[in-house]
């Protein structure tokens, strides 16, 4: 139903930042809530933050909560991920996705993109 993109992936040295980017096609999109997810090697996937559709609430996983901000533009169908003071362990592939709630971090839907390459070097 819908199709995500994620980009603004790269390499940034430590402390450094980035700013991601979802994009979507599709009404669905913009009245649905909306999750960041990140995968290292090795690791499962974790959770990073999300947002409501409306009101625009956001919820923050333990990983990044104080180093990253969540928002969204649905009038471009995008949802942002800003990240902060980023450590090499922050590497990792960051994915996107809409969700049921943004409480749970389970409540994704199987609608990923090919996500977006982090590398934070020391």
């Amino acid at each position: 139903q819908v199709q995500v993109v994620e980009s603004g992936g790269g390499l940034v040295q430590a402390g450094g930042s980035l700013r991601l980017s979802c994009t979507a096609s599709g009404r669905a999109f913009s009245s649905s809530s909306v999750g960041w997810f990140r995968q290292a090697p090795g690791k499962e996937r974790e959770f990073v933050a999300a947002i409501t559709a409306i009101k625009k609430n956001t919820f923050y996983g333990d990983s990044m909560r104080d180093r990253s901000t969540i928002s969204r533009d649905n009038d471009d169908n995008t949802v942002d991920l800003q990240l902060n003071r980023l450590k090499p362990e922050d590497t990792a592939v960051y994915y996107c996705s809409r969700m049921t709630s943004i409480y749970n971090s389970g409540s994704y839907l199987d609608e990923w993109g090919q996500g977006t390459q982090v590398t934070v070097s020391s």
